[in-house]
């Protein structure tokens, strides 16, 4: 049974406007997310499968990073944030996913909750999905719909993966 301390997300509208349909979809996965790593402790967010190196810990602060590269960086155009404006990306090119090890669920949520809530102010905040990001992104102009779409599709995987992990750890399935 899922851990019940952070509630199931409702499902996505079934026949809403595209831009409900994209963020409904967007914060599902969100949340499908962070309740993999809910009641986990710091030893268990930084369990791995073979030899991969993600956890349930790196995955979140991964996707705490691509929340704010894709929505505030790229899109909005705004300056990098902290702590991914001055990590050693020189020492540590995974410096998102490694400064996870150690820490809490709550340290992880906190950062993750306020990315996510600066991405969705972004996205009410402009005024159609076709409006082109303030800059590119490995040399391609993208929309605000395909940050959406992308974000979703990097969410689902990297959901799938949190699912095997935490199954691995306590047993724990589904959404």
């Amino acid at each position: 049974m899922v851990n019940e301390s952070i509630p199931k997300s409702p499902e996505p509208v079934h026949a809403g406007s595209e831009r409900e349909t994209l963020t409904e979809f967007l914060d599902w996965y969100r949340n499908a997310l962070i309740r993999k790593a809910d009641g986990l402790d710091p030893t268990q967010l930084t369990v791995r499968l073979g030899p991969s190196t993600l956890t349930i810990g790196r995955l979140v602060r991964h996707m705490t990073m691509v929340e704010d590269y894709w929505f505030q960086s790229v899109f909005a155009g705004e300056e990098d944030s902290e702590p991914w404006k001055s990590a050693p990306w020189d020492d540590d090119p995974d410096w998102e996913m490694t400064s996870a090890d150690g820490m809490t669920f709550d340290d992880l949520r906190h950062d993750f909750d306020r990315s996510c809530e600066h991405s969705r102010h972004v996205v009410a905040s402009a005024k159609s999905l076709e409006l082109i990001a303030a800059r590119e992104s490995a040399d391609r102009t993208v929309s605000l719909r395909w940050i959406l779409v992308h974000m979703i599709e990097e969410y689902a995987r990297h959901a799938g993966h949190a699912d095997l992990i935490r199954e691995s750890i306590d047993g724990v399935t589904g959404e």
